[in-house]
């Protein structure tokens, strides 16, 4: 595997990224990860290599370079990362403020850019791109895709956050400016996606020219797809990265 930290220039300064690609000769199909609110983390560049073993150019930006790079740190005694939910009240809205800082169209934004540097890297292709998210970079994953359907041909969001909303730039409003496959890996129990919250996603890609697939894992909940996370779902995990990589694999 060869791995590159890459400084990525963009209107509001440099963004750190994380690029992972296969050995052998190319070139590779890019894929972007977009981190969860936890920020840019070994684990994530665990994720990043994972995919690239499967032949995937695949860059993890750390978005929240403008504000520091601030990853935020919260363990069990054994090392398992908490979920959210069982952070203190304190320690929930000091990482909620600190999101705060970065919306959707900055990721838009970050995500054209950071494309146009990996076509200058050796061995990562020009044509179509991947990406996938967890958290609530399940959410801009959807944005990125609408914004850019000429680049963006395969999406995938896990366990993703204010899918649908009642503002303007709702995600799920997205949905008609898609292009190509969308996947939806969600956990029964996550309080992100209640019933009514997947039948309005699964609406709104009825009329999408993209094909969207949704799978709703039982007895899961939110952040289920961190390898580190206390309440981590391997079978789910490894159900979601079948049809990943298989869409991946088909529209890249």
């Amino acid at each position: 595997m060869i791995e590159h930290d890459i400084k990525v220039t963009t209107s509001d300064g440099l963004m750190d990224t994380f690029l992972a690609l296969p050995d052998g000769r190319g070139p590779f199909p890019p894929v972007i990860l977009y981190m969860d609110i936890w920020g840019m983390r070994d684990q994530l560049r665990d994720i990043a290599r994972f995919a690239a073993r499967q032949g995937l150019a695949c860059a993890a930006p750390s978005l929240y370079y403008r504000q520091g790079d601030t990853h935020f740190v919260h363990q069990h005694p054994d090392g398992r990362t908490k979920s959210i939910s069982v952070l203190s009240q304190t320690d929930r809205q000091k990482m909620l403020d600190y999101n705060a800082h970065l919306t959707d169209d900055m990721v838009i934004a970050d995500t054209l850019t950071l494309i146009s540097r990996l076509r200058e890297v050796d061995n990562v292709s020009d044509g179509f791109a991947g990406c996938f998210g967890y958290c609530m970079g399940g959410r801009h994953v959807i944005r990125v895709a609408a914004a850019h359907p000429e680049i963006f041909r395969a999406t995938a969001s896990f366990h993703g956050t204010y899918l649908v909303t009642e503002k303007p730039n709702s995600p799920h409003l997205c949905a008609p400016n898609i292009q190509g496959k969308i996947y939806f890996g969600m956990g029964e129990n996550d309080p992100f996606t209640p019933r009514r919250v997947v039948t309005a996603l699964m609406e709104a890609f009825d009329d999408s020219p993209a094909k969207a697939t949704f799978r709703i894992h039982g007895d899961t909940d939110h952040g289920y797809a961190i390898p580190d996370r206390d309440i981590y779902n391997s079978d789910a995990t490894n159900a979601d990265w079948q049809e990943i990589f298989s869409m991946f694999r088909r529209m890249l």
